[in-house]
Formats: structure tokens, C-alpha cells, sequence
């Protein structure tokens, strides 16, 4: 078995995602994968024998696949490093309950182990106030944060459809969808001009968007990009045009098949005409 790795990085990786998180990656990378036949034999071990130095073997040799799952969770707005620290539990625990009796990779069982706890941790830290709760609402919270990525809200029929596809009720989805959408609030007095007692701590703190070079900034990259865009809009056919602006620019958003009502062809011509439409947006855009 080639376990023959500098006991520095052995060091480094035990000690977790802490202090220069590249080094601890790039030492997780340095440990050699194991073959499968060099799995069973520690799995064996430590089930068999309790060997507590083939649970670390083992262990080690998977840190690189929990970085990687954790690297999926950023868009959440948490550390990287705590992602791959929540990680590092599952995959404890995962050791702990493989059986080396299953034809399987350790790595295929620990990715349920590894996710769960992740999951866990972004849901107690991703808001103040918990999101979901139960095991359905969870499902609920992940899936429809990963659709929302591509849309804008959802139209009646994409929430019925979302509903349909979770096992839950529209009125879930779309109670989820606002949790989505909110901020946490700070319970802070607000100012009174005849009792200064009333002002609380946030009201002595600069606010994040007060500087007025940031905030000319801002809006003319707002005015540039909204500028764009209807310049881009107004080079398309009219029926792009008309697709694009019931697609996303509205209120009601149109279905597919509904727009190939209007025009009379099939939904996925209607896609492929949305398709290119946004890519000559995209291009026009960029200039």
C-alpha cells in the first residue's frame, strides 16, 4: 500500500481546514488514492480488528473527494473552509458505518454521509431563522435554490410543476420561494429624534453602501446595462422580441407551448428561437 506521503502534509491534513486553506488543500491532494483492493484490506481492519490507524488511512485518502462536494456549496455565501470541515464529519461517519461486505467504493457510500452533514450546516447558518425544518422542506430548499439560478419568479405553471416533481404543495413552494428571497432583519430600535436611548448599536455604524463614488458607480453600470439591453432587444425580430419579452420580461411569463399557439410551431422551436435570440443579446451586450 503507498501511504509514504511527507509527514508534514500527514500533519497538515489531520489538523483540518485551518490557517492557509490553499496548503490544506494541496495537501489533500498530495495523498495517494487508494486501489480498491488496498480499501478492503484497511475497511477489514478497522471493522474486523477495530485499527483505528486503518480508519485514519482511510479517512485521509478521501479528504480530496470532500473538498470537491464542498466546492459546490459556495454559492451559499459560507466559508469554504467550514463547508469542508461539516464535510469532514460525514465522511468520519461514513468510515465508521462502511461495510467492506458490499461490492462498493467507499467513496460512492460516503457521498450521502458527506452531503447530509454539509446540508445541515447550511441550513442552520444560511439564515437566523431557520429555513426548513423538516425532511421535505429541505429537498424543497435545495432543489428549488438550484432552479432558481436559471429563473426569475416562478409562473403558476412551474410551480405546480416543481410541487408535482418534490411531492409537495404549491403553497410550500411558494412559501419556500419568499425564504429564498429574503433577508435577515435586524431587530434594532429605530431612531428617535426625542429619546436618544432609542438609537440602537446599527445606528453608529457606516452603512455597507454609503460611499458616493461606489454608489455613482453602480448606477451607471446600471444605466450602461440597461441601456444595452433595450438597444439589444431593438436589433431582434419582432417575434424574438415578442418571445424574449413574454419569456422574461413580464409579469405573466408565457409558457413554450403557449407561444407556439400564437405562432404556430412546436414549443422546442420556440425554445431554439429563445435560445439564439439571448445569445445575440449576449453578444450585442458585450460590445
Amino acid at each position: 500500500m503507498t501511504t509514504d506521503f511527507a509527514v508534514s502534509n500527514r500533519d497538515l491534513v489531520l489538523a483540518g481546514p485551518v490557517g492557509s486553506l490553499d496548503a490544506y488543500i494541496q495537501a489533500v491532494g498530495s495523498v495517494p488514492v487508494l486501489s480498491k483492493e488496498d480499501e478492503q484490506s484497511l475497511a477489514n481492519r478497522f471493522r474486523d480488528d477495530d485499527d483505528l490507524e486503518a480508519a485514519r488511512e482511510l479517512v485521509l485518502a478521501h479528504l480530496r473527494f470532500v473538498v470537491h462536494i464542498a466546492k459546490g456549496y459556495t454559492g451559499y455565501g459560507l466559508p469554504l473552509a467550514d463547508l469542508i470541515q461539516e464535510g469532514n464529519v460525514g465522511l468520519m461517519k461514513a468510515v465508521k458505518r462502511f461495510d467492506p461486505g458490499y461490492d462498493v467504493r467507499l467513496v460512492s457510500f460516503a457521498v450521502h454521509w458527506i452531503r447530509a452533514e454539509i446540508h445541515e450546516f447550511v441550513l442552520r447558518n444560511w439564515r437566523i431563522v431557520k429555513v426548513a425544518t423538516t425532511k421535505a422542506q429541505r429537498k424543497l430548499f435545495f432543489n428549488l435554490r438550484k432552479a432558481k439560478k436559471s429563473l426569475a419568479w416562478l409562473s403558476a405553471d412551474e410551480t405546480r410543476a416543481v410541487a408535482e416533481d418534490l411531492g409537495v404543495s404549491e403553497k410550500e413552494v411558494t412559501e419556500m420561494e419568499r425564504r429564498l428571497s429574503a433577508r435577515d432583519a435586524l431587530f434594532d430600535p429605530q431612531p428617535d429624534a426625542e429619546d436618544e436611548r432609542a438609537f440602537g448599536p446599527a445606528s453608529y455604524l457606516p452603512a455597507p453602501a454609503s460611499d458616493p463614488a461606489e454608489l455613482v458607480e453602480t448606477a451607471d453600470f446600471k444605466d450602461d446595462a440597461t441601456r444595452k439591453m433595450g438597444h439589444a432587444l431593438a436589433a431582434l425580430d419582432d417575434r424574438s422580441r415578442d418571445i424574449i419579452e413574454s419569456r422574461w420580461l413580464t409579469d405573466h411569463k408565457k409558457t413554450l407551448h403557449e407561444l407556439a399557439d400564437v405562432y404556430g410551431v412546436s414549443a422546442e422551436r420556440i425554445r431554439q428561437i429563445e435560445n439564439n435570440a439571448i445569445r445575440k443579446m449576449k453578444n450585442a451586450m458585450a460590445l
